[in-house]
């Protein structure tokens, strides 16, 4: 499988001096606050890596402080290892603190499995409080072994979700009224958590989560973004200005190297797309007609 790696890495050198774009820092206290459960919080001598832990009285979750509109976000996640059944670990951006009913979401979400068995990633995209645009992947590699790379990609023209740089889903905007299912107006803090979700995550539900294992730990590193922070009452920054790499012309389409990766992603490692189910959706979204290879 051929990587877009060189693409991305690339645009983020060439315009990584824009004076829009937000600074990037590994520090979690620059960066976050704990949600809830501060005691389920660790990091590592050093500072550089971060653990979230979930027993049987509770998980724990983390936010950015700021708020951004458009751009790249990317961490490192090691997920929960050996028997992780009904444990999901959640990493996302949100326009709200809550799940508000109004909220605009990106969705990362891990659902843990059996010792053995592998681990399944769904992505969501929810507009206004409305989401079901589920899609569900296998992995290529183990993601508890290692640390690897999830990033997301958003400007006015697509939302691209990234598994150490390939591109395993792209959400298109075509600007048209008719296709108005695109968050494209409310800035975003990005989360992460981990919970208990033994009522729907494995099996549906049919796996429950072994507490004799607990605590059940995932671990961050390397968080960095490229994005325009949002000032009251407007950004400077919003992507209107085509001053920052991942709001320039290379950025609203995948490359071509990417669009490789793309294809052997649809091949080998789509589980559920939304947009294949006639059962649920009689009638298909209206984004479902956008080809993403343009």
């Amino acid at each position: 499988m051929e990587k877009g790696v060189l693409f991305i890495a690339l645009l983020i050198s060439a315009f990584y001096s824009s004076s829009e774009a937000a600074d990037s820092q590994t520090s979690f206290e620059d960066n976050f606050s704990i949600m809830w459960s501060e005691d389920h919080f660790k990091t590592s001598e050093d500072g550089q890596t971060w653990y979230l832990s979930l027993d049987k009285e509770t998980g724990c979750g983390f936010q950015t402080k700021q708020r951004y509109r458009f751009g790249w976000f990317s961490m490192k996640l090691k997920l929960v290892g050996g028997d992780s059944a009904g444990v999901v670990t959640a990493y996302y951006m949100c326009s709200e603190n809550g799940a508000g009913p109004e909220r605009d979401e990106l969705d990362f979400e891990f659902l843990g499995n059996r010792t053995g068995q592998p681990y399944l990633m769904q992505t969501n995209v929810y507009k206004n409080g409305v989401g079901g645009r589920e899609m569900r992947h296998m992995l290529w590699f183990d993601p508890t072994e290692e640390f690897h790379s999830y990033s997301i990609l958003w400007n006015n023209h697509q939302i691209v979700f990234f598994v150490d740089e390939v591109p395993i889903r792209v959400f298109k905007n075509n600007g048209d009224e008719k296709n108005d299912f695109f968050p494209n107006e409310k800035p975003m803090y990005l989360f992460s958590s981990i919970w208990n979700a033994d009522e729907w995550a494995t099996r549906g539900g049919l796996e429950k989560t072994d507490w004799k294992r607990a605590p059940f730990v995932s671990s961050y590193k390397d968080f960095s973004v490229e994005g325009c922070q949002w000032e009251d009452p407007y950004p400077a920054c919003v992507s209107t200005t085509t001053k920052n790499w991942w709001d320039q012309y290379k950025a609203w389409h995948l490359s071509d190297s990417q669009k490789m990766d793309y294809a052997w992603v649809q091949r080998n490692l789509v589980i559920y797309d939304y947009c294949k189910d006639n059962e649920r959706y009689p009638k298909l979204p209206g984004e479902c007609s956008l080809s993403p290879w343009e």
